[in-house]
C-alpha cells in the first residue's frame, strides 16, 4: 500500500511539471540549436561537450518548415549542408509533435520542452535529445570573442 501511494505521488509530481506548449511558443523553435546530451530509455546519459554542427529550424506561421544541419565558422557565418528535412508541427490532445519527412523516410518526435534557450524532444525509441540555443561563433584574429 505504501509503495502504491509513493508511485501515485511521484506520478502527480511529474505530471504537474510537464510544460504546456502552446501554438504561440512554436516561434521559439526558429534558429540554431546545439545538442548538449542524449538521455537513453534506461537512464544512461551521453554528454556532448562540443559540436561541429548545429540544427537550424525555420518554421513558418502555418507550422511547417525545415530543419537542416549547419556548421558554425570562426567568422560568425554558417555552412549549410545540402540535406534538410521538411518539418511540420502537430498538436494532438495534450502533446506536441515534430513530424519530419524526407524523400526516403518519415518520423516523429514528441516536443517535451521549448523555451527561448532550451529544446527537448523524444523519439520513438524513447531517447530524449536536449539542446541549447546557439548562435554564431564570432572570433577575431587575436582570439578574443567579438560582441
Amino acid at each position: 500500500m505504501k509503495n502504491t501511494f509513493m508511485i501515485l505521488v511521484l506520478s502527480l509530481l511529474f505530471a504537474g511539471c510537464k510544460q504546456d506548449i502552446k501554438p504561440a511558443d512554436i516561434a521559439k523553435l526558429n534558429g540554431y540549436w546545439e545538442i548538449t546530451k542524449v538521455v537513453f530509455d534506461k537512464g544512461e546519459i551521453k554528454d556532448f561537450k562540443m559540436n561541429e554542427t548545429f540544427d537550424f529550424f525555420k518554421i513558418e506561421k502555418n507550422n511547417k518548415g525545415v530543419r537542416t544541419k549547419v556548421a558554425p565558422q570562426l567568422d560568425g557565418t554558417f555552412l549549410s549542408t545540402d540535406t534538410f528535412e521538411d518539418v511540420s508541427v502537430r498538436f494532438t490532445d495534450d502533446k506536441v509533435y515534430l513530424d519530419y519527412k524526407t524523400d526516403y523516410a518519415k518520423w516523429s518526435e514528441e516536443l517535451l520542452t521549448l523555451s527561448d534557450d532550451e529544446l527537448v524532444v523524444k523519439n520513438a525509441e524513447n531517447k530524449e535529445y536536449h539542446y541549447k540555443k546557439a548562435g554564431p561563433i564570432n572570433i577575431i584574429n587575436d582570439g578574443k570573442e567579438t560582441k
